[in-house]
């Protein structure tokens, strides 16, 4: 009898962690399916017309390109809060550089090496000085901003038009294969990110870093190097959004991506990663990137006032972060 108890609790117990695996790996996506049917229901069926995905796809990989960046650093159990002042500054970047009669390709790139030079400098900071991410990049994110400001003598930089202005635009010739390049891009980017996590030694490093940085410092892993590689790659990323905003936009904006990296946090948050490190995944940060633009989208279709969508959006993080807590009690 004590046998058969034991076994049926064992059964049981193996179904609860079978179930909770699932919750945290899919539940997103059915989340994302309930917050889409509910905008639907309430705005009809043009809601899921195919220009309204495409504008909510357009909005989703400026949040997502910035946020698989964001994934890799919250595996590796740190948090970049910089990253909208990084998205700022690339825009302004962006279009200084093509007002100097630079290549919009060269351009872009110079953009990418401005966002990376932001997260080497957090990297040092962090292993150099040994202080938490949250305050070293609570700082750098108003060092960022002030540069961008001050590059842009504090207005809007004027650009000419290029190419760069087509990447979220769908082609008017037939040739844009249906969807914008940048959604291509991003997607690309996204199959890379995940390989590196997955499959590659600094992914590896990355997860054993955020699980226990102690153990992975005995394990022989380069702590200092992997955090500066991991900050540099991650703020890079955010520059590369901050190229798709500048293709969105058409000038550069000091002012733009205010608050933007709660958005990017938020979305890694709600697809399954973990603020204490050690977990986080590339569908999940791209579901959660999706779900807060259907709901930022959906409000405004639906007629709801800024305030309402502010409200709407810092329920969500915290709901993110309680989220989150749960995840750690209950593992």
């Amino acid at each position: 009898m004590d046998r058969a108890l034991a076994v049926d609790g064992s059964v049981r117990s193996a179904r609860f962690v079978t179930a909770r695996r699932v919750l945290n790996e899919r539940g997103v996506l059915v989340g994302l399916v309930i917050v889409a049917l509910a905008f639907g229901a309430l705005i009809g069926p043009q809601f899921f017309a195919a220009g309204n995905l495409e504008l909510m796809a357009r909005q989703t990989v400026i949040v997502c390109v910035a946020a698989l960046g964001m994934t890799m650093i919250v595996v590796s159990g740190g948090i970049d809060l910089s990253v909208g002042s990084i998205v700022a500054l690339s825009t302004v970047v962006t279009a200084v550089l093509l007002r100097h009669e630079v290549g919009p390709l060269a351009a872009a790139l110079g953009a990418v090496a401005a966002g990376a030079l932001c997260g080497a400098i957090n990297g040092l900071l962090i292993t150099q000085l040994r202080v938490v991410p949250f305050i070293v990049t609570l700082g750098t994110m108003l060092l960022v901003r002030g540069a961008a400001k001050g590059l842009a003598d504090e207005r809007r930089v004027e650009a000419p038009i290029t190419w760069l202005n087509d990447l979220l635009r769908t082609a008017q010739d037939g040739r844009g294969w249906l969807l914008p390049t940048g959604i291509w891009m991003t997607a690309a980017l996204a199959v890379v990110v995940a390989f590196t996590l997955q499959y590659t030694r600094f992914g590896r490093h990355l997860f054993a870093i955020g699980s226990s940085e102690r153990t992975a410092r005995l394990c022989g892993v380069r702590i200092n190097r992997t955090k500066l590689a991991v900050y540099t790659v991650g703020a890079a990323l955010a520059a590369l959004s901050g190229v798709l905003q500048f293709s969105k936009l058409s000038v550069g904006d000091p002012t733009v991506a205010q608050g933007l990296e709660l958005d990017v946090i938020a979305a890694v948050i709600i697809g399954g990663g973990s603020l204490l490190g050690g977990r986080g995944s590339v569908v999940g940060t791209i579901a959660g990137a999706a779900i807060m633009s259907v709901i930022q989208i959906g409000c405004s279709q639906q007629g709801l006032p800024n305030w309402v969508q502010q409200i709407v959006t810092g329920a969500i993080i915290v709901f993110a972060v309680g989220l989150d807590r749960w995840r750690q009690k209950a593992a």
